[in-house]
């Protein structure tokens, strides 16, 4: 299994409920826990906070949220299979998002403070969880996965959006994000 990026056509699919939690559910979220870390390793200044499992190229309801998002040395996750959104509300905030799957590109992204949300643990149980700030962010990010959505897709107001990463670990603004966009019309799905 590998993380998949874009403009893999998969990352555009909505994914299919989980029916049963079986052995091959609990293989693919062992799976998804692998890879982050794989990839935290790979990437110093940066943390995996969360994955879809559309990320891998498995069309299932399936997330993991990071336990601890401050702590990268705790690499433990909470899989949420078929999480649904009951609500999202709050004030509209703009913050830093990034994803596994859109490679060294980071934006400002406007997302709800609060959300609640119900899906069930690996054994079974059916949870709802009350979040906010970072925690609702992470959430809704990765529920838009799950229906084909990247949080590119949310940044309207191009000009001063997008950035990446130097090779200290600092974000930079794009400077040219005409070019950025017609050099990864793909990314972008302006073909």
């Amino acid at each position: 299994m590998k993380i998949i990026t874009t403009p893999d056509k998969r990352l555009r699919e909505k994914s299919e409920k989980v029916r049963v939690i079986d052995d091959e559910i609990l293989k693919i979220i062992a799976d998804m826990r692998k890879l982050s870390l794989d990839w935290e390793k790979e990437h110093p200044y940066e943390l995996s906070a969360a994955m879809a499992a559309p990320q891998m190229g498995v069309n299932k309801r399936i997330i993991i949220i990071r336990d601890d998002m401050e702590n990268k040395q705790n690499a433990s996750f909470t899989a949420l299979i078929n999480p649904e959104i009951i609500k999202a509300e709050g004030k509209i905030r703009k913050d830093y998002e990034g994803c596994l799957s859109v490679p060294s590109l980071y934006g400002m992204v406007p997302r709800e403070t609060k959300v609640r949300i119900k899906a069930k643990l690996e054994d079974g149980t059916e949870v709802r969880i009350k979040a906010t700030d970072e925690l609702a962010r992470t959430l809704l990010h990765e529920i838009d996965h799950l229906d084909g959505i990247l949080f590119i897709d949310h940044i309207k107001d191009v000009a001063d959006a997008f950035y990446r990463m130097n090779d200290k670990g600092d974000l930079e603004p794009v400077k040219d994000y005409e070019k950025e966009i017609k050099n990864n019309s793909k990314l972008w799905g302006k073909e």
